[in-house]
């Protein structure tokens, strides 16, 4: 019999081609939050009309991440990948040239649609890859998402001091256009398909009710959390919510299958998910945030952008490490283990900066726990989730995830606004007192996690393979099979 996947792509290069187009979209999450005063001061417009810029993206993420996923489980991976990694380089050539705050709003909302190239990349990996090899790569991949979001606060200062704002798009841009060239080229179309048609309906209220939420949540603290269109919107987002999961149960052709949600380890970790991504998220923004503030405050080091992003590259490194690691240790130990100390890691983290943030080197230190608390954590999740699941499935649970973490971030970043922010000083900053009750927050919701984490079940991942042309490959390679 002829081996079915010896024409096909060597797998490495399959996965430099997957890991390029993972880092462009990290990227992109968070090198504009550093540097959105001097975005806002480029296009002429106020500080709330510039906060759409991050918002449009957050919500187009978390709309498209989902369907993006479940698309290419039906139509092909491959080709909804070049899709994906389209959007992104078109999203950020609009951007770099974008001379009003409506263009950069809508080149961010294009931007968003990427944010399908991570539950795709699982789904490549799981279809196309050695068995034993699955496991590494997608916790490297996943890893990437927290290693990215880092890097884009380091490189983002001296970028801007180096060339202008407008080479945070050009950068992505060049190396998502090349990253999608060589997908089209390397990157082998899956095997596996989910038969049926796109359910329009659903995807419909899905995004809806991820609108009104996130919109709510990340414009609360700017049009007040009193005011009618905020608690408009957060009443829309309940009366969708519980609609469209009614809505996904009865459907014959579920864009999400309520079935594999609730499957126990799938709900456990997507609970992870949502807590997780509240410290994460507000992390990157805070942090940064925190180091900048003047001495004259009675806290905070007076850093500059650049400064603060080079405060945290420790933090960035250790995430790469650990997500490295995790595939490695997760063979050992198992991802259950992984996704435990990624979240006790967190918590500890989070109380350090909470109670001990007098030094800088304090500050980097629990950084630093942080990131390789991100890179375990991150892994583990998506290994989890993906082993879970049947292989049809890959794409929209792993999607799935993905936007749980996303909408976790948004409502973190809004609680920790708040907080923050509850009182302020003459000068206008808040009072240190302020960071301190949000980082502890943060904490707290860590330490949940972890109690969540220790509860999750454990799934082997043949449980739920789907016969195809990997499985026979597998069949004639006991070699590369592990047990």
């Amino acid at each position: 019999m002829t081996d079915p996947l010896a024409r096909r792509t060597d797998y490495r290069v399959t996965f430099l081609v997957l890991c390029v187009g993972v880092a462009s979209f990290s990227l992109l999450q968070s090198m504009v939050n550093p540097v959105l005063p001097t975005i806002q001061a480029a296009l002429g417009t106020d500080q709330a009309t510039v906060t759409w810029v991050l918002t449009a993206y957050l919500v187009s993420a978390s709309v498209f991440t989902p369907i993006i996923g479940r698309v290419g489980d039906k139509v092909g991976k491959e080709r909804m990948l070049v899709v994906a990694l389209a959007a992104l380089a078109v999203g950020s050539l609009l951007a770099a040239v974008a001379s009003t705050v409506g263009v950069m709003i809508a080149a961010r909302a294009i931007q968003g649609i990427g944010g399908g190239v991570l539950p795709l990349t699982f789904g490549i990996i799981r279809d196309e890859f050695p068995r034993e090899k699955v496991a590494s790569a997608i916790g490297t991949s996943a890893a990437l998402l927290a290693v990215g979001g880092g890097v884009g606060l380091v490189i983002a200062g001296p970028l801007v001091e180096a060339l202008s704002y407008h080479w945070l798009f050009w950068i992505p841009m060049i190396i998502t256009t090349l990253a999608a060239i060589g997908a089209a080229i390397w990157v082998p179309e899956s095997p596996e398909r989910t038969p049926g048609r796109i359910n329009i309906g659903t995807a419909l209220l899905l995004s809806g009710w991820l609108v009104a939420l996130l919109v709510a949540v990340s414009q609360g603290h700017h049009w007040g959390w009193a005011s009618p269109e905020i608690i408009g919107l957060f009443v829309a987002a309940a009366v969708l919510l519980p609609v469209w999961v009614v809505a996904e149960a009865r459907s014959d052709q579920p864009l999400v299958d309520m079935r594999m949600m609730r499957i126990p380890t799938v709900w456990t970790v997507n609970l992870v998910a949502l807590l997780f991504g509240m410290g994460m998220y507000s992390m990157f923004a805070f942090v940064p945030q925190f180091l900048q503030t003047p001495e004259a405050a009675g806290y905070g080091f007076g850093a500059t952008v650049t400064q603060s992003g080079l405060l945290l590259l420790p933090q960035t490194v250790a995430s790469f490490i650990g997500g490295v690691a995790a595939g490695r240790l997760a063979t050992r130990v198992g991802s259950k283990a992984l996704l435990v100390v990624g979240a006790a890691l967190t918590a500890i983290g989070m109380f350090g900066i909470a109670f001990a943030h007098d030094e800088l080197w304090m500050i980097v230190v629990e950084t630093l726990f942080l990131g390789l608390a991100f890179g375990l954590a991150f892994a583990a999740m998506s290994n989890l989730v993906v082993a879970a699941v049947p292989q049809s499935q890959t794409g929209v649970a792993s999607g799935m995830n993905t936007n749980i973490r996303t909408v976790g971030g948004a409502i973190g970043s809004a609680l920790l606004a708040t907080v923050v922010t509850s009182e302020l000083q003459p000068t206008g900053l808040p009072v240190e007192s302020g960071y301190s009750h949000g980082f502890l927050l943060l904490a707290i919701t860590a330490t949940a996690a972890t109690v969540v984490a220790i509860l999750v079940p454990v799934v082997r991942a043949s449980t739920h393979v789907v016969p195809g042309p990997q499985a026979e490959w597998e069949a004639e390679h006991p070699e590369h099979v592990q047990a």
